[in-house]
């Protein structure tokens, strides 16, 4: 926090950065700021909100940061902040949100330059749209750990979404859903298929388009990259 009362806090926005969060840390550093996450990272944007109210700071500006071309758009930092802001009990800075994203570590400062104050009228977290369940055959779990992403399991995450809709395949029909570490490392980029407990390893962005036409469009799991599966009884 600066000695005017004013905070900058750069808030990743998917799970890329947090899996990049020393490069975030670090460019954080560079302009005195700190840093949050929207998802799988610490520490959370709410946490690092009410340490910094807690702290006394007048002004926090939020720059959401994202790395790469898939997670939330701009809309959400705005909800989780807004909501963090209706529901904190004590003390409560003032909230500006920049009105854009920041497309990478180098785009910071120019987009920390327009940014609009929290209300408190934002929209909230839920939605009639997402009351429900999907109604999915298939769910894919795209391990996102440390090990996954630093062998590019952001590049077979954007060739599997991309195959899937390139055969009108939506979220009721297989759901996508990014993960902490499953394990086993050795074999990054992982991913399974469930219910039908495949699990498939060095999945590059041309195994992942594989994937989608055998396994989840045929039926048949794809052989090339399938890990071998010892269930214990």
């Amino acid at each position: 926090m600066n000695g005017d009362g004013s905070a900058l806090v750069l808030v990743g926005m998917s799970v890329l950065e947090a899996g990049r969060r020393a490069e975030l840390l670090d460019r954080a550093r560079r302009s005195g700021a700190t840093i949050a996450f929207l998802q799988q990272g610490e520490p959370s944007l709410s946490a690092e909100l009410a340490r910094l109210a807690d702290a006394g700071a007048e002004t926090v500006v939020l720059v959401g940061v994202r790395c790469g071309d898939t997670g939330p758009g701009p809309s959400w930092l705005r909800r989780v902040a807004a909501h963090w802001w209706r529901e904190h009990g004590g003390r409560r800075p003032d909230v500006l949100v920049a009105t854009r994203l920041a497309e990478g570590l180098d785009a910071v400062d120019a987009v920390a330059s327009s940014v609009r104050p929290i209300t408190g009228e934002e929209p909230g977290l839920t939605s009639t749209a997402w009351e429900e369940v999907t109604g999915h055959r298939h769910q894919v779990l795209v391990c996102r750990g440390p090990r996954c992403t630093a062998k590019g399991a952001d590049a077979t995450l954007r060739a599997l979404v991309g195959g899937l809709g390139e055969h009108g395949l939506g979220d009721d029909d297989v759901l996508v859903v990014q993960t902490g570490c499953q394990f086993p490392c050795n074999q990054a980029p992982v991913l399974s298929v469930q219910p039908d407990d495949v699990w498939y390893g060095h999945v590059d962005p041309a195994a992942a388009g594989t994937i989608v036409t055998e396994h989840l469009l045929a039926g048949r799991p794809a052989a090339a990259h399938r890990l071998p599966r010892r269930r214990r009884t």
